[in-house]
């Protein structure tokens, strides 16, 4: 089933959308699988690819998603980018969330990087909202040292 997905502002304003699969579904979370459209574009040890494969995790009780990227060309799994965000919101034919600004990336070989600190520090956020984000982003990086990765 076609699905879309919102990426929104603290406004609530959708700042970005795409369309993707649905590969599952349950009562937290679902999994889009959707392509990379955009041209391709150097990030950290990686090229994000037109038409690499992102099988992207949503959940509506966790502070983050989490997309692990695929070579278009040789299948292999590049990394997962992990974006921040409020849960998200999970309806028939949409999927959608709101970005928090810091995001994790982890390299194939486990090596994290925290991106987009600066962002995130100036967003206008409350002291709860702040601290919500603070732990997702505690619990991705426990998950990737102690855990196999999404694949």
């Amino acid at each position: 089933m076609k699905v879309k997905v919102q990426k929104k502002n603290l406004a609530g304003e959708v700042m970005y959308e795409y369309e993707g699969e649905e590969l599952r579904r349950d009562e937290t979370s679902v999994v889009v699988e959707a392509l990379f459209t955009r041209e391709d574009m150097p990030f950290q040890d990686v090229v994000f690819k037109k038409g690499d494969r992102f099988v992207e995790y949503y959940y509506t009780d966790r502070w983050y998603n989490i997309f692990a990227i695929y070579d278009r060309d040789d299948g292999q799994i590049k990394g997962w980018y992990c974006n921040i965000g409020k849960p998200a919101v999970i309806e028939d034919e949409v999927v959608s969330y709101v970005d928090l600004a810091l995001d994790l990336w982890v390299s194939a070989d486990g090596t994290q990087t925290v991106l987009d600190e600066d962002e995130f520090a100036a967003l206008d956020l409350t002291d709860e909202l702040r601290r919500n984000a603070l732990s997702g982003l505690e619990e991705l990086q426990r998950l990737y040292l102690n855990e196999k990765p999404l694949k």
